[in-house]
């Protein structure tokens, strides 16, 4: 088991919770292999709870992760939605969501680069300070 911590995306929630998902092999396979918990917010919460609103069990499921300890869900106060504002600001013509401006604030702040998404577009464009690049799982 790796030990490198990771914050998660929406779409790798549902993809594992959703065995219909045609990712749920590969984020389920890499998943077990960073230690727990993958940290996220409760934006992405919110987000991969509407995606799996149709999913038998699947809000059900994201819920129990998050009280099993398999996921944390990093706080945010004003600090972090003042940052997540200038963030928005800074990517205005990339139409940032909240929760990924979210786990970028969660990246920055406890320098974490390895990040669980689907959303390679978007995250690919996304540099923290210093213009370090994220390192995105699933890897291609």
């Amino acid at each position: 088991m790796r030990t490198d911590r990771v914050i998660v995306d929406a779409g790798h929630l549902v993809a594992i919770l959703n065995r219909l998902d045609s990712h749920h092999r590969e984020c389920h396979q890499q998943g077990l292999e960073f230690s727990q918990p993958l940290l996220t917010t409760w934006p992405v919460i919110a987000e991969a709870a509407w995606l799996l609103r149709k999913v038998p069990g699947g809000v059900s499921g994201l819920l129990k992760m998050v009280c099993a300890g398999l996921v944390e869900c990093y706080p945010l106060d004003a600090a972090a939605a003042k940052w997540m504002d200038e963030l928005l600001a800074k990517y205005a013509d990339q139409n940032v969501q909240l929760a990924d401006a979210s786990l970028l604030y969660v990246a920055e702040r406890e320098q974490i680069e390895n990040v669980f998404t689907l959303d390679r577009r978007d995250f690919l464009l996304y540099r923290l300070a210093g213009k370090r690049p994220l390192r995105l799982f699933p890897e291609p």
